[in-house]
């Protein structure tokens, strides 16, 4: 799976400003990679105009949702865990309805619905505007159940409520759906095939943000390097399109210019790339444009050719190789971070070194790694046999790991003595007198306080590090203000 997750919100229950005339209440929990936590927010804003607001409290809630993740399996068991919660309130207030949403809930529909009766409607990834219908039929004591994948929903005419919002960032989806069949990933099967939402609609949903006092936005999607809009459809279908189509055609280059230039004091990142579809056009785009932050999420699984094969990654090492040659030519500042597999079946001790080698070459800023778990569905699953050791998984995931680290700190050594521009995000974890806040390269910067406001370009300069975290002093408001 090309996304990653972040470990610090899974599980969140989502919040929003209160609508008036608003009676019911909804708790909602998401689960995986960002791409659900967006999901989410457009499926609060779908519901508030059915009468929702949301709640933290579980036991208030009328309607109950999780938004789950097939990725790994510690994601299906947590959200597993959180179902007999669910039903353990539901005991006491017979009246409250309870619903899948996403990956895992298109994977499990019957098991769900009809063997465990766990829950009272199903709704995959590309259904949520049926949301009303569905609850209605849960209303007359039906169960429910829409995990239909479409070919042309985008949600591009839904305005997502931001939940639990810093008021600053935030994510804005381009694409839905992966055409890449990575044998270990679940995700063109729970998600289906690559469809890209309209420019236009996101520039208006860019220019939106910024109105509301937002000032950095990341473009999502399971592979944003293959957005290309040609009038709606599958990606797949471009092959058909009229010679108009192609020639009004927009692709992720030039996507990233026009959010460039829409909101030019704007920042804009964007995630996930896939090594195999990253073209020299978009680093070339990035390198021409100050608010395009210079970091690239670039995933590449295995530093092994073989494995890479049996991945069916259609990348091959020396190719990432030239990818990286010309992110580091074209910006030489520019952050790299990897996600990376340990143990995939029929890994070698040669493959895992060809891996330790990669990580040696590219010395990445930072990455989310982990030992392979076999999921349900996948190529991998029905054609490989798990046949590497758990403790050979977790020792060759160990030495990735402190490979990484060791190179987080090389990286963010290199920042110490220079002055940077960091958007102010929040209020520092561990201390409430310091901001919290990132540069370009995606790296964490506390600094003190002072009379700097959250929501502000300040300039830093840097003069400790840790391997995660630059430590500075505001030196004055950057330009940018």
């Amino acid at each position: 799976m090309e996304k990653t997750i972040d470990e610090n919100k899974q599980g969140e229950a989502l919040i929003l400003d209160t609508k008036e005339g608003n009676s019911k209440k909804l708790f909602i929990e998401s689960y995986g990679c960002q791409m659900n936590f967006s999901d989410s927010e457009i499926v609060a804003s779908i519901l508030s105009d059915q009468g929702f607001n949301t709640t933290q409290q579980l036991e208030e809630a009328d309607l109950v949702l999780v938004n789950t993740c097939s990725i790994r399996d510690k994601a299906e068991q947590t959200v597993r865990k959180r179902l007999e919660k669910y039903n353990a309130v539901k005991r006491i207030n017979p009246n409250m309805k309870v619903g899948v949403l996403g990956c895992m809930a298109e994977r499990l529909k019957s098991k769900f619905l009809e063997e465990e009766k766990i829950v009272d409607l199903v709704v995959g990834p590309d259904a949520y505007k049926d949301l009303p219908n569905l609850l209605a039929e849960v209303d007359e004591g039906r169960d429910a159940i829409n995990v239909i994948l479409s070919k042309e929903e985008t949600y591009g005419d839904i305005s997502p409520v931001r939940l639990n919002s810093n008021g600053v960032t935030a994510f804005v989806s381009i694409t839905r759906g992966c055409d890449n069949m990575c044998t270990f990933c679940v995700v063109p099967f729970t998600r289906g095939r690559e469809r890209s939402r309209d420019p236009q609609s996101i520039i208006e949903e860019i220019n939106d943000l910024w109105s509301k006092g937002y000032r950095e936005v990341t473009l999502l999607g399971q592979n944003v390097d293959s957005y290309l809009w040609y009038g709606g459809g599958l990606k797949k279908d471009f092959e058909k399109a009229s010679d108009f189509q192609r020639a009004t055609a927009v692709n992720f280059s030039n996507l990233l210019e026009l959010c460039a230039k829409a909101q030019a004091k704007m920042r804009f990142r964007f995630s996930t790339s896939n090594p195999q579809d990253m073209t020299l056009d978009v680093i070339e785009t990035m390198a021409k444009f100050e608010n395009i932050c210079n970091y690239i999420h670039l995933p590449v699984q295995s530093g092994s050719d073989r494995i890479l094969k049996a991945m069916n990654r259609l990348h091959t090492r020396q190719e990432y190789f030239e990818l990286i040659d010309n992110i580091k030519r074209l910006i030489p500042d520019c952050a790299i971070s990897q996600d990376m597999i340990s143990g995939f079946p029929t890994e070698t001790e040669k493959d895992h070194q060809d891996t330790l080698s990669l990580m040696e070459y590219v010395k990445y800023d930072f990455g989310f790694m982990f030992a392979y778990s076999e999921r349900p569905g996948t190529l991998a699953a029905r054609k490989l046999e798990d046949d590497i050791p758990e403790d050979v998984k977790k020792r060759r995931l160990n030495e990735i790991i402190q490979l990484q680290q060791k190179h987080s700190l090389l990286r963010t050594q290199k920042h110490v003595g220079k002055i940077e521009e960091i958007l102010i995000e929040k209020e520092s974890k561990r201390s409430d007198q310091h901001w919290s806040g990132r540069n370009s390269q995606n790296t964490v910067v506390v600094f003190p306080k002072e009379h700097y406001k959250v929501g502000e370009f300040v300039n830093v300069k840097i003069n400790d590090c840790t391997s995660a975290t630059l430590i500075g002093q505001a030196v004055d408001y950057s330009q940018n203000n």
